[in-house]
């Protein structure tokens, strides 16, 4: 009973994580874009976004963890729960590479472009955001992929 009762909730935040990725992805970045702000705006206002979602989607990161192991722990360890485990460690590294270097890397370099005191250094400065905004584009979609990786895993 209580082993099922740690599934369940494990699987619940495994959709709780999974749901906050795809509405940042499929939502939240969309309307950024189609907002008609400068891309130095933009880029500060997903800086903010970002730090706030940050709390949240970190406490149900560390608590899907938590369920995980307490799951495998009452039923039972298996293949799955281990493949598991090694890409929630992944996600954990991913979520900090994002937040701790891009995120604050990318907010940085609008600061930059905005304060630039010439054309040619504002110009050099947005196309180092665009390459890093390039790689932290292709860092979310590996984060989207092995977090659907875990919620397949979750509910083996």
């Amino acid at each position: 009973m209580l082993g099922g009762i740690f599934h369940l909730v494990h699987v619940v935040l495994v959709g709780v994580w999974l749901g906050g990725l795809v509405f940042t992805t499929f939502v939240v970045s969309p309307a950024l874009k189609a907002m008609k702000w400068p891309e130095t705006e933009r880029v500060a206002v997903r800086s903010a976004i970002g730090r706030y979602y940050a709390k949240v989607g970190s406490l149900n990161l560390v608590l899907l963890a938590l369920f995980a192991l307490l799951d495998g722990v009452l039923d039972g360890f298996g293949p799955a729960l281990y493949v598991e485990y090694a890409l929630i460690l992944l996600l954990f590294g991913l979520v900090a590479a994002h937040g701790a270097y891009f995120g604050r890397r990318l907010a940085g370099l609008a600061r930059a472009e905005r304060e630039a005191e010439s054309e040619e250094e504002a110009r050099s400065f947005a196309e180092r955001r665009r390459s890093l905004q390039e790689i932290s584009s292709r860092v979310s979609w590996v984060s989207l992929l092995v977090s659907i990786a875990v919620m397949v895993l979750a509910t083996v």
